[in-house]
């Protein structure tokens, strides 16, 4: 249903070999681990929407509540959301306004382009560098949540801070090939 609507070079950028040298090499392997992640994004999302259809029928047919259902769907959300963010940044799938870039000429919006992703990089390495000191302090407190459930807020804390991680080694590459000598990147 969105036939049409990218903006114009997104084709081009994903059909452009990728580099050689060192940068090739990167782009490769986190190529890679991105389709590894998309893997198990889309298997905690059937996951979580196995067990919220559970959840209601075990309330409404047997009623039977589960109360653990909620924060495994939550986590499984959480799994699917952090590890394919990484995915989505390589395909500049995310959400973003072209009408400047249609107007702009081609060294300044090379030059937005650069700052946008710096900034992004700069989001995502305090966002990450977060997630992992709520990792440690849960891990070595045994943290988990208040329900009856209670499991270990090492879990979303963990996700959260190796999805992050990805994500900030994807920007930092695209940042890179960005900024090489002749690069023509998107």
């Amino acid at each position: 249903m969105s036939a049409g609507i990218d903006p114009p070079g997104v084709a081009a950028a994903a059909a452009r070999p990728p580099p050689g040298g060192v940068l090739g090499t990167l782009e490769r392997a986190l190529a890679a681990v991105n389709r590894a992640m998309l893997f198990i994004g889309m298997a905690t999302l059937a996951l979580a929407s196995i067990v919220l259809t559970y959840s209601v029928f075990s309330r409404y047919l047997f009623h039977a509540a589960t109360d653990w259902q909620d924060e495994v769907a939550v986590f499984c959300i959480i799994a699917a959301v952090f590890l394919c963010g990484a995915w989505v940044q390589a395909q500049r799938g995310h959400v973003g306004i072209e009408a400047i870039s249609s107007i702009l000429p081609a060294r300044v919006n090379r030059v937005r382009m650069i700052a946008v992703d710096l900034m992004s990089l700069g989001f995502c390495a305090f966002f990450a560098w977060k997630s992992w000191t709520l990792f440690h302090e849960a891990w070595v407190d045994k943290m988990t949540t208040s329900s009856t459930f209670s499991p270990p807020l090492t879990i979303p804390y963990g996700l959260m801070a190796v999805g992050m991680s990805i994500l900030v080694v994807q920007l930092l590459l695209q940042s890179l090939m960005r900024l090489a000598p002749g690069s023509d990147a998107k």
